[in-house]
């Protein structure tokens, strides 16, 4: 597990188990692929995408990943989560189970659709 902070996601991914490490590179491309256009960084210690702001960030724990798109895109799929633990702006996906990738494409398709609306509103604002 990592003890300092990562400077990129490579680095990141690297400071887990192998197994883990297969786990978060299938959810980083399935981000990647879900939003290419799409910036990786890391803020708040974990792997961010973000386009037109944060699009969602994603972590490794002991026994799950924790999937964090904000809490516009946790209440829009409040129902796809009801067999995992969640939080305020967070969903904790079980290393024990197939990562639910199908619904993370969802999730990313969704906040690009939200962050570009946001871009729009602005635009017509200024």
């Amino acid at each position: 597990m990592i003890t300092t902070k990562a400077a990129s996601i490579d680095e990141y991914i690297a400071g887990f188990p192998e197994e883990v490490q297969k786990i978060l590179e299938q959810v980083r491309a399935t981000i990647k692929e879900a939003a290419p256009e799409a910036e990786e960084t890391i803020k708040y210690a974990i792997p961010t995408f973000t386009f037109g702001g944060n699009l969602v960030h994603f972590a490794a724990f002991k026994n799950h990943i924790g999937f964090y798109p904000a809490p516009t895109g946790m209440e829009a799929f409040k129902g796809d989560f009801s067999s995992y633990k969640t939080g305020k702006g967070s969903v904790q996906f079980p290393l024990d189970k197939p990562m639910p990738l199908d619904l993370i494409s969802k999730i990313v398709h969704f906040r690009v659709e939200q962050n570009l609306g946001k871009a729009q509103k602005s635009k017509k604002v200024s």
